[in-house]
C-alpha cells in the first residue's frame, strides 16, 4: 500500500510533486537527545541495532520531531560482514572494528553469502515493525553498503585514512578482491531484496568509499558491482514500484556512468552543483542531495539562504526530473536539533513557492 505521503517515492520516480521532499542521512542519530537516551538504555550500539523494538523506536524519533518525508531503517552497513562471521565490534573512540579481517587467500576462500533469515532476521523484523508503527504515514527506506565499501572495512579491519591494505590487494591480487566483491554483491542483493519483502519501499546503496578509488579502478571495483546488485534487486513488490538510490561519496566525476548503472536516483555530495548535475544527467535519473551538513551550524537565516540556493540551483522540476532534498553526507552528531526544523520547513516552504 502506498503511504499517505508518497512525495518521496514520486520524486525518486521523476513524477510530479507539489514540493521537494526531504529526509536526512543519519536522521536518527546522536544529535537527538532522545536517541542518546535510547542508546544508553540499550547499553551498546550493537544491542540497539539488533533489537527490532529499539531500532523501531529510534527510526521514528526524528519523525515525531520533524515533518520529514521518509523514514530510513535504523541499522548499520556492517551488519552484512558481521553476518559473514568477521566478528564486528565497536572499540571506544575507534569506531567499528572486525576481529577477523580478510588478510589471506584462505580468509577470502572461506567467505560466503550469509543466510538472510537466520543471520540477519533481526533486520527484517525491524523493517516489519517499523512499517507497522509508521501506519503508512511516509515511506520506509532500506539500505546497504556497496560491495566495495563493505570490502574496505572487511580487509582493513575497520576505518582507514589511506586504504593501504585494500588498495595493496587491488593492485597486487585483484583476483582476491574480485572474489570478495562477487560474494558481497550477491549478499547485498539478497539483503536488499529481503528488506523489500519485509516492507522497505525504496532502497539505497551507500558507496561511501567508492570515491577513494582512481578513475578506472572505480568502474572496475565499485561501479561494476553496484550495477550487478541493481540487476538483481526487486523493482516491484506487491504491485508497487521500488525505487533505488546510489550514493557514491566523491563520485561527482562519474555521474553519467552512475546514471547508466540501472538506478532510479543518484545521491550527490556537497561538492557537486545540483543544476550542473541535472544538466549532465538529464531525464535519466532523479537526484538526491546535497547540502553541506555544516550549513546546519548557521543561523536560521543562513540555513534558509543555503536551502534556497540549492533549490534554485536545481531549477523547477519537470515531469522528467525529480529532486529529493538531503544532506551531502550524514548529519553531524553536534548539530543543534532546532536547526533541522528550520531546514525541513525551509525546503517545504521554498520549494512550494518556486513551483507557484
Amino acid at each position: 500500500m502506498r503511504p499517505k505521503n508518497d512525495t518521496l517515492l514520486r520524486a525518486l520516480l521523476r513524477q510530479p510533486t507539489e514540493y521537494t521532499p526531504v529526509w536526512l542521512m543519519r536522521q536518527a542519530g546522536r544529535y537527538l537527545p532522545e536517541y542518546r537516551a535510547t542508546r544508553a538504555r540499550a547499553g551498546s550500539f550493537l544491542a540497539l541495532a539488533k533489537s527490532p523494538a529499539l531500532a523501531t523506536e529510534v527510526t521514528l524519533q526524528p519523525l515525531e520531531r520533524y515533518p520529514l518525508d521518509a523514514a530510513i531503517l535504523f541499522s548499520d552497513i556492517l551488519t552484512v560482514p558481521d553476518a559473514m562471521g568477521l566478528g564486528l565490534f565497536f572499540a571506544e573512540g575507534e569506531g567499528p572494528r572486525f576481529e577477523r579481517p580478510l588478510r589471506t587467500e584462505a580468509d577470502v576462500a572461506r567467505l560466503s553469502v550469509p543466510d538472510m533469515a537466520s543471520a540477519l532476521g533481526y533486520v527484517m523484523d525491524a523493517v516489519r515493525e517499523i512499517r507497522r508503527a509508521l501506519a503508512n504515514r511516509v515511506p520506509l527506506i532500506g539500505f546497504s553498503g556497496s560491495p566495495f565499501t563493505l570490502a574496505c572495512y572487511m580487509v582493513e579491519g575497520g576505518g582507514s585514512d589511506d586504504f593501504r591494505l585494500i588498495k595493496t590487494m587491488l593492485y597486487r591480487r585483484p583476483d582476491l578482491l574480485h572474489r570478495i566483491l562477487a560474494v558481497n554483491s550477491a549478499a547485498v542483493a539478497d539483503y536488499l531484496n529481503a528488506q523489500i519483502e519485509a516492507g522497505a519501499q525504496a532502497v539505497m546503496i551507500f558507496d561511501t568509499w567508492g570515491g577513494a578509488l582512481a578513475d578506472g579502478a572505480y568502474q572496475a571495483f565499485s561501479l561494476a558491482y553496484i550495477r550487478d546488485v541493481l540487476s538483481r534487486v526487486k523493482r516491484q513488490h506487491e504491485g508497487e514500484r521500488i525505487p533505488t538510490i546510489v550514493f557514491t561519496k566523491g563520485g561527482g566525476l562519474w555521474l553519467e556512468q552512475i546514471a547508466d548503472s540501472g538506478c532510479d536516483a543518484i545521491g550527490l555530495d556537497w561538492t557537486v552543483n545540483l543544476g550542473a548535475a541535472r544538466a549532465r544527467i538529464g531525464d535519466r535519473c532523479a537526484l538526491q542531495g546535497n547540502l553541506d551538513p555544516m550549513v546546519l551550524f548557521a543561523d536560521d537565516a543562513g540555513i534558509r539562504r543555503e536551502v534556497e540556493h540549492a533549490l534554485t540551483s536545481f531549477g523547477r522540476p519537470s515531469s522528467g526530473s525529480g529532486h529529493v532534498f538531503n544532506l551531502g553526507h550524514g548529519i553531524s552528531q553536534h548539530t543543534p536539533p532546532e536547526a533541522v526544523m528550520t531546514l525541513v520547513e525551509a525546503v517545504h516552504d521554498i520549494s512550494r513557492r518556486l513551483r507557484a
